[in-house]
């Protein structure tokens, strides 16, 4: 999206755009079953084009291009399961056993940075503050594997649903042209030229989100990846791959995965406390490097919007629609925003309108020269 085009949005097309997000956002979360294999197959679908693109150029038709990406990545995914599936099995088996592990090293930790405090500070020490708290703790962590019965019942009740985002990128690489093609015929001659300017926008802009997206989670993978490898954790690449999958929910999302970090490596260096404070080190950096490096270098040149409206809509996508709003919020918002710049930029140029009343106007004259008066 160009910057003039942000220029000419005034205050009646931003609350528009931002009455229309919430609108959407608020819509979407009662067809989750939909929204989520369609927001999948979207970043599947930009992720394989640029294949799919390959080979086109070298003389293959677009039907058969999208028949042979989409054939080879689920015969990449369906070695990805086969090698997965039996650990996965086995950690389903002793889910709870793992879970509540994992839950006592993290308590043990948070009871071992209390007392150092307390021994500094005696009025902690005198309102016995670890008791406290890890009484606290330690009653919510009994019953936390009771849901994972019911987390795990929820994932497979999810996965029919999932099944769709390959499905659907499939079309999204073979028809999506078709459709583009489709939506402009709809629409009066003297919007075309805008209309062809909205549908390209609106590619890019969720073009550029979404692989920034995905490069943006490559570089967490790897820089995660790397500094817990060098502090010897294990399974470093799949902890780092799961916390910047989970970073995907803004906040929430990052907040989750520096206590999966901090759960695990308290419990994998029990005798070592300074190991998880490493590990909280390295988090933390982590996420500095993502804000103020990686982000700006991937989504953020994808969407050009004012850091204050980016964080206003994340919190509102949040009120909205819970945590579905907080990972939908930004690329809804950039669509719309094209949409309502455009839509903007067409009521307010009275050539444009002219243009159509004048076509409107040329319309019913042929449709009436015929007839008898």
């Amino acid at each position: 999206m160009s910057t003039s085009t942000h220029n000419q949005s005034g205050p009646v097309v931003w609350a528009a755009i931002i009455t229309g997000t919430c609108l959407l956002l608020f819509l979407l979360q009662k067809v989750l079953w939909l929204v989520v294999p369609f927001l999948l197959a979207l970043i599947l679908y930009y992720l394989l084009m640029p294949v799919s693109k390959w080979l086109e150029y070298r003389g293959t038709s677009r039907d058969t291009a999208a028949a042979i990406v989409m054939s080879g990545f689920l015969a990449v995914v369906a070695a990805a399961v086969a090698w997965i599936l039996p650990n996965f099995a086995a950690w389903l088996a002793q889910g709870g056993a793992s879970v509540d592990r994992y839950v006592h090293g993290g308590i043990a930790l948070l009871e071992r940075s209390l007392q150092a405090i307390e021994s500094k500070w005696a009025l902690l020490a005198n309102a016995h503050l670890t008791d406290a708290v890890v009484s606290r703790f330690a009653g919510t962590g009994a019953n936390i594997a009771e849901h994972i019965e019911p987390v795990a019942m929820g994932i497979a009740a999810w996965a029919p649903s999932l099944m769709l985002a390959p499905f659907l990128a499939f079309f999204f690489l073979r028809d999506g042209r078709r459709f583009k093609h489709f939506l402009g015929n709809a629409v009066p001659n003297a919007f075309f030229e805008k209309t062809l300017y909205l549908l390209h926008e609106v590619d890019q802009t969720a073009r550029a989100y979404f692989q920034g997206l995905i490069k943006l989670t490559v570089l967490d993978t790897l820089t995660l990846a790397a500094g817990l490898w060098l502090l010897g954790v294990p399974g470093a690449l799949t902890l780092g791959f799961i916390c910047a999958v989970l970073a995907w929910i803004p906040y929430v999302g990052s907040i989750a995965g520096g206590l999966l970090v901090v759960l695990v490596v308290a419990t994998d260096f029990a005798d070592a406390p300074s190991m998880a404070y490493w590990a909280v080190a390295l988090f933390i950096l982590v996420r500095l490097l993502d804000d103020f490096l990686y982000m700006p270098l991937t989504v953020g040149k994808s969407l050009h919007m004012h850091p204050l409206v980016t964080v206003l809509m994340i919190f509102a996508g949040g009120a909205v629609a819970g945590v579905p709003g907080l990972m939908m919020v930004l690329p809804v918002l950039g669509v719309v925003m094209v949409i309502g710049a455009t839509i903007g930029e067409i009521v307010t140029d009275p050539r444009l309108m002219a243009r159509h009343r004048h076509a409107k106007k040329l319309h019913r004259q042929q449709a009436c020269a015929d007839l008898a008066i």
